[in-house]
């Protein structure tokens, strides 16, 4: 059946909708108004053939029968009403133009919902853009335009009036020269009202200018919101980019605000100049002043008059308030920022021939105080502390101790000693010395710590003025540290040097207070200074050469500058040869004449041989390895060394082979291992306490971070061994010199301190008072000694070499040595004269303690007078070790 059969009984259903055909549209109109014509949908050139085809509309083959009873029920029937006129072809254009594609329901809403998206807003937002802008556009015209014309039609009023009142007088008064000047003057004001068009162009000018931030910020707020990548529509943020590159512009230029606050201003005054010309009959260079005063001072603009200056003058009123304000924030930021960097200590030192410290632990206090003594005979020095730490934090911590300065000054600042620009900041270059402090915790971390240090030090470009001094941890190493700094750097390895203290005060018990006063600067010292007056002299004869100080060495010239501690007496003093000494300051001694000295006669007394000792240890740390060796090396052949902790016996063998411990090679002492722990009673009851000659209380590895942690341990640990030997002990008849009875648990501790020696390793120097006020233990002071070595090795380089001598196991050492050994009970003699004696056993007596002292006297004055000398007397020497 045909589809343009009009006898069909039903309509087609090729689609929903239907179009007349171009043949129905040019045919002529029915007779009967009333009726309609059905037409074929399909038409072979029809427009409507051409859309289906292009929006791929399903053919009318596959459209089911038309008595498909399922299409019977969707079928529509669109009727037209016969056109009365014939159209022409530009309105058949016009209707195929406006008619809208047939598209099947499920594309239709598909499009619907894509027409929902981000088009819609974005078709949406461009169409009210472009809206305001033709709305602003027209406006401004408009009124550009009406100015324009109205300025016109007031330059020609103004002109004719001008003629007419310049002929006006002409033929009244030619010859009069007044109406000649006034004739001129109008002449002159009329010329100068041609410069109404510059006022206008200039008004214009001046909005187009204030108007163009306000487009570019639209349109790139546009931009930013309306960009896509294929079908994904993605927010390409150019303003965000825009901002980003501004960011960087301040951040990477460093007077780019004080630029943009100069160029802003500069921008108001131009424009409100431009704008204050354009309503005003000023001058140019007027109007800029003019908006100059408006912007420095906003209160100016109320002396305007007129609507259009008054608006001007607000709005540059309005600016210069904006970039006041701008100016304070700036001024306020940099004023801010500068005090915040100096809080922060992020300024540079300034200085030179200071002390540097690089690092902080618990022995600064002491260092600071060693410092601060040495510098005392300079009027005082400065010192610069650099740490990972805030500088307030710092500061704060440093005017809590509990010292006086002296007139040295302390600067801190925060930095890394691992960057070369923190070290810059403290002038590492001009220090005179370098303090390498060891952090707290892990000895192989703080060790590897001060190795980066010293390798950032050695690698400053512009050199290093001073020497480096390094506290170490782990003895181990300390030869790669040499090895890397070379001479330019000194170790003070820490536990060794308190692990030897320890051993030569259990042999020698007082010795920790002659090691505080000679380490110290509060007392005397050892100095080393060349005397070009005593080239010549025998050592014999500079011992005595000295009023205010007592000679121990000399730094010997041809051998490279090598010190030899008590040397012969009759090596001869050479040219380039320095003198070592023990005085009270550098600048406290001279050589003066030689005194008148009776010769002391020979008392030859043969030293007694050593006795083996048994000594308990008890504690654990990491280096008591090297204790160990170093006990091997002062202890006489079958002593024995019992070592009481908390680690396992197979554990404790383990570390100490892993330590490099060769227990084979062990000589003169014996290992017993017991374990326990040090401050439980009955683990301490189950020790033959009562039978030990010296025992040692080491600061335990486990609490050793806490200072008053490690010292509450090491106290308590005292306390319950002095208690146990009290009651085991028999009772002395004997009144102690103390301030306690025997009747009160101080004094039975202290008969039972009579029989045995205790060392204890002290932390916090808040401890020593309680140990010194009961006299129960022979106290060390661990990190107050520490500091001392490291402030003496500061402050001159060459007395690390004396120290590791004096620590060492071979060659000299201080000694305690009985007063029999040099004079008779009751015998007066000077101290040149015991010194003179004391040289027979080739030894150098550098101070003594009578028998009813409790500290020794180093470097006694008034060495040429006599005094009535008693055998309880003890005498403090450098000699050589013992068995040598």
């Amino acid at each position: 059946m045909s589809l343009d059969s009009e006898d069909s009984p039903s309509p087609s259903f090729d689609r929903d909708w239907f179009f007349p055909s171009p043949s129905f549209i040019h045919e002529s109109p029915p007779k009967s108004p009333k009726s309609h014509r059905r037409f074929s949908t399909t038409p072979k050139h029809s427009p409507d053939s051409i859309l289906s085809k292009s929006q791929s509309f399903r053919p009318s083959s596959s459209i089911p029968p038309p008595t498909t009873s399922k299409y019977g029920i969707l079928r529509r029937r669109v009727e037209f009403p016969r056109p009365l006129i014939k159209p022409s072809k530009q309105e058949q254009h016009h209707s195929f133009l406006d008619r809208k594609p047939v598209v099947p329901s499920e594309k239709k809403q598909s499009t619907e919902k894509v027409s929902s998206g981000p088009s819609v807003h974005r078709v949406r937002f461009r169409w009210d853009l472009t809206i305001t802008v033709a709305i602003v556009i027209t406006a401004l015209a408009s009124s550009v335009h009406k100015n324009f014309t109205l300025h016109n039609q007031v330059i020609d009023l103004q002109d004719q009036i001008l003629k007419l009142n310049v002929t006006l007088r002409a033929c009244n008064s030619l010859s009069n020269v007044d109406a000649s000047d006034s004739v001129m003057q109008e002449i002159d004001d009329y010329d100068y009202g041609g410069d109404n068009g510059l006022k206008i162009l200039a008004l214009i000018v001046s909005l187009t200018l204030l108007s163009i931030p306000v487009l570019a910020f639209k349109y790139i707020d546009f931009v930013s919101t309306s960009r896509s990548s294929g079908n994904i529509w993605e927010a390409v943020l150019l303003n965000k980019q825009l901002a980003y590159r501004v960011d960087v512009f301040l951040s990477v230029r460093p007077y780019a605000k004080p630029l943009a606050l100069l160029v802003a201003t500069l921008l108001v005054i131009c424009l409100g100049g431009l704008a204050m010309f354009g309503v005003t009959n000023d001058s140019l260079a007027d109007c800029l002043w003019l908006s100059w005063t408006f912007v420095a001072d906003s209160g100016n603009h109320a002396n305007s008059e007129g609507i259009g200056p008054r608006l001007v003058s607000v709005s540059i009123s309005f600016g210069g308030m904006l970039i006041f304000a701008m100016m304070l924030g700036l001024v306020s930021d940099a004023i801010s920022e500068k005090f915040d960097s100096l809080r922060k200590g992020r300024s540079k030192v300034v200085e030179q021939n200071h002390t540097l410290i690089l690092g902080w632990s618990d022995k600064l206090g002491s260092l600071l105080n060693q410092l601060a003594i040495a510098n005392e005979s300079l009027g005082g020095g400065i010192v610069v502390v650099m740490a990972e730490r805030d500088k307030e934090e710092m500061e704060m911590d440093i005017a809590k101790m509990e010292f006086d300065f002296k007139g040295t000054f302390v600067i801190c600042r925060s930095g890394s000693p691992l960057i070369l620009a923190d070290l810059k900041k403290v002038s590492v270059s001009k220090a005179r010395a370098i303090i390498v402090l060891a952090e707290d915790g892990n000895a192989d971390q703080s060790d590897a710590r001060a190795l980066r240090t010293v390798l950032s030090l050695i690698g400053v470009k512009e050199g290093l003025k001073g020497h480096i001094v390094v506290e170490l941890s782990d003895l181990d190493n300390e030869v790669l540290l040499k090895l890397v700094g070379g001479d330019l750097v000194e170790t003070v390895v820490a536990h060794d040097v308190i692990g030897r203290l320890m051993i030569q005060c259990a042999r020698q018990p007082g010795l920790a207070q002659i090691w505080e006063d000679i380490l110290g600067f509060e007392n005397c010292e050892f100095y080393i200074k060349r005397w070009p007056q005593l080239h010549g002299m025998q050592f014999e004869d500079i011992l005595i050469s000295f009023p205010d100080a007592i000679p121990c060495g000399i730094k010997v010239a041809s051998f490279g500058g090598k010190i030899i501690l008590n040397p012969e007496d009759s090596y001869v003093l050479q040219e380039g040869d320095e003198v070592l000494v023990i005085a009270e300051d550098d600048d406290s001694y001279a050589p003066a004449a030689l005194p008148t000295v009776k010769e002391a006669s020979f008392m030859h007394i043969a030293q007694p041989a050593r006795m083996p000792q048994k000594i308990l240890l008890c504690g654990w740390r990491r280096d008591i390895d090297d204790m160990i060796v170093v006990l091997d090396a002062f202890l006489a052949q079958g002593s024995e060394l019992w070592m009481f902790n908390d680690v396992p016996e197979k554990e404790r063998e383990r570390k100490l082979i892993d330590g490099g411990l060769d227990l084979s090679r062990l000589e003169n002492i014996q290992l017993v291992n017991r374990e326990g722990n040090t401050v439980i009673r009955r683990h301490l009851e189950s020790l033959p306490l009562q039978s030990f000659d010296s025992i040692l209380i080491l600061a335990d590895e486990s609490v050793e971070d806490s200072a008053m942690q490690a010292d509450s341990r090491s106290l308590a640990t005292l306390l319950l061994i002095r208690d146990i030997q009290s009651k085991r002990l028999p009772m002395s008849n004997q009144v102690h010199g103390g301030s306690f009875s025997q009747d009160t648990w101080i004094g039975e501790m202290q008969q039972a301190s009579d029989k045995s020696v205790i060392i204890s390793e002290i932390l916090d120097p808040r401890t020593k008072n309680l140990l010194s006020m009961s006299k129960i233990s022979d106290y060390v002071l661990s990190n107050e000694l520490v500091s001392m070595a490291l402030a003496m090795v500061a402050e001159d380089q060459q007395i690390n070499d004396v120290l590791k001598e004096l620590f060492a196991e071979e060659g000299n050492e201080l000694q305690i040595r009985q007063a029999d050994l040099y004079l008779f009970e009751g015998e007066e003699l000077s101290f040149y004269e015991v010194l003179i004696r004391a040289r027979q056993r080739r030894e150098i007596v550098i101070g003594y303690r009578v028998s009813n002292a409790e500290r020794a006297v180093i470097n006694p004055p008034a060495k040429s007078e006599r005094r009535r000398w008693s055998l309880k007397d003890v005498f403090v020497v450098i000699a050589q070790k013992e068995w040598e």
